[in-house]
């Protein structure tokens, strides 16, 4: 295991206290990739020196605790130039990595799916390209560990040409991809089966929440970035209505550029969605920054117009009377906000209900008769429509639906009277 020594600069006092947020998040962001931090350094400044950020003494402080706590990682909570990054390396005699280098890092190992491993592989060589020159490589270049790994363990190719080919054949395989998902969202976009999106911060719960309302045992993880390729469930409610439900990556402050432009594609899952629930650790003393985070990214990506439900998670890690607050406030209408436990469950059929409210508000339930000749019309209707039952009687199929007044226009004269026919 790598030790690592995390380095902060400010140039304001105002700045301190966002430093130290920072750096304690760095701090988990260490421990996701697999470093044990040894120490951390924290600097306010008039001005970044453009050599090493920090100043000259405390390179020296950096250097000395680096020998002194045995650190052979030292990473800073900022982006690195090439030649920073070589000067800092010369003088503390140990590997330098940046806040994006170890981001793209953490992206790698948690991969699974060939277009998450192509998506990460193509942001960390697009980071590394401007970062090669000739034949001099840095002690980060050469070396193993945090910032020279790939998916899957992969050693990142180091040779500027080489480079530059991978990510040409990158980008045409990930396009091949990212058509067929488009062809995918395309035919749920004229579906009558609503989408769900989760988004949040990294860590806020999501997975947990989503292996809850899809009920599903899989694996979930305390770690930053448990998930990172996109995951699609179908969730059904107990009169048989139904919506699919997708997880996404967690967000996070300072999201390195590279990662934005290469998940973008996958972020656009959001954009298709019919609603998208923000989960919040409301129990993080950073929930208003992590809450804006979020924001600010679903609003650089363009995303808008869509029904937003703020999910305030972890409500079983606060004390008592805030909990009670929050769970009264889910039974309010006109609340933005649902209070909940996706570990113990509490909350999560409030949940659910505001849901049901969002998704299927303008929806109505029909019963139709088709005759069993009529072959276009039964193919048709569940493409139009939720079908929540479907029965065969002498000459006819029969459906129970869900469908929006304008959707069933075409089935007027097969749906049948009365309150509950069947």
């Amino acid at each position: 295991m790598e030790r690592a020594i995390l380095i902060n600069v400010a140039t304001t006092k105002k700045e301190k206290d966002e430093a130290e947020e920072s750096l304690s998040e760095l701090a988990g962001l260490a421990a996701a990739a697999g470093a044990e931090v040894a120490g951390k350094v924290f600097q306010i400044r008039p001005r970044l020196n453009p050599r090493w950020l920090v100043g000259a003494g405390k390179v020296e402080e950096i250097a000395k605790l680096a020998q002194e706590s045995a650190a052979d990682l030292v990473i800073f909570d900022h982006t690195l130039n090439s030649a920073q990054q070589r000067n800092l390396e010369e003088e503390i005699k140990a590997k330098v990595v940046d806040r994006t280098q170890l981001i793209l890092d953490i992206f790698a190992q948690r991969a699974r799916t060939n277009e998450g491993k192509l998506q990460v592989e193509l942001a960390q060589l697009s980071y590394r390209l401007p970062r090669l020159r000739g034949k001099g490589l840095s002690l980060t270049q050469q070396g193993a560990g945090i910032g020279t790994r790939g998916p899957g363990e992969k050693k990142l190719e180091v040779d500027r040409r080489r480079v530059t080919d991978r990510i040409t054949k990158i980008k045409k395989d990930i396009d091949g991809l990212q058509k067929r998902r488009s062809g995918q969202r395309q035919s749920r976009k004229g579906s009558p089966i609503p989408t769900v999106s989760l988004v949040g911060y990294t860590s806020a719960g999501k997975s947990t929440l989503f292996n809850f309302l899809a009920e599903e045992r899989r694996y979930t993880s305390s770690n930053l970035f448990s998930t990172l390729d996109p995951l699609l469930r179908r969730v059904s409610f107990p009169d048989g209505a139904f919506f699919f439900l997708t997880d996404t990556v967690g967000f996070i402050k300072k999201l390195p550029v590279e990662l934005v432009t290469s998940f973008r594609a996958t972020l656009e899952e959001v954009g298709e969605a019919d609603c998208i629930c923000h989960i919040v650790d409301i129990a993080s003393p950073a929930s208003e920054h992590q809450l804006g985070a979020v924001e600010g990214i679903l609003a650089d990506l363009g995303i808008a117009g869509i029904p937003v439900v703020r999910v305030y998670n972890k409500i079983d890690l606060l004390p008592d009377a805030e909990r009670a607050l929050l769970l009264r406030r889910n039974s309010d209408p006109q609340a933005q906000t649902i209070g909940l436990s996706s570990k113990t469950g509490e909350g999560v059929p409030d949940l659910l209900r505001r849901l049901r409210e969002v998704l299927f508000g303008s929806y109505r339930l029909y019963y139709i008769r088709v005759p069993k000749e009529s072959r276009e019309i039964t193919d048709s209707l569940p493409r139009r429509s939720l079908v929540l039952k479907k029965r065969e009687s002498e000459g006819f199929v029969e459906f129970k639906v869900m469908a929006e007044p304008a959707g069933i226009v075409n089935f007027l004269p097969y749906i049948e009277q009365g309150d509950e026919p069947w």
